[in-house]
């Protein structure tokens, strides 16, 4: 069985991919992710940080190599 890995989404993206590719990872959706990113942000103000270190590390899922 393949291991399930997190990809930013070229399907579902506003920004940059983040919250699409964290809610295919967990099968919810991109709206509840991108809602707890703005509390995350709002609230704590780390919501900001993760989304760019995720931005920038995380790779395209179509840039995929089977």
């Amino acid at each position: 069985m393949a291991q399930k890995r997190f990809y930013l989404s070229t399907r579902d993206k506003k920004l940059g991919g983040v919250c699409g590719g964290l809610a295919e990872y967990f099968n919810v959706d991109p709206l509840l992710v991108r809602v707890a990113f703005l509390l995350l942000f709002f609230g704590l103000g780390t919501g900001l940080i993760a989304y760019i270190v995720l931005w920038i590390l995380a790779p395209k899922d179509n840039e995929l190599i089977n």
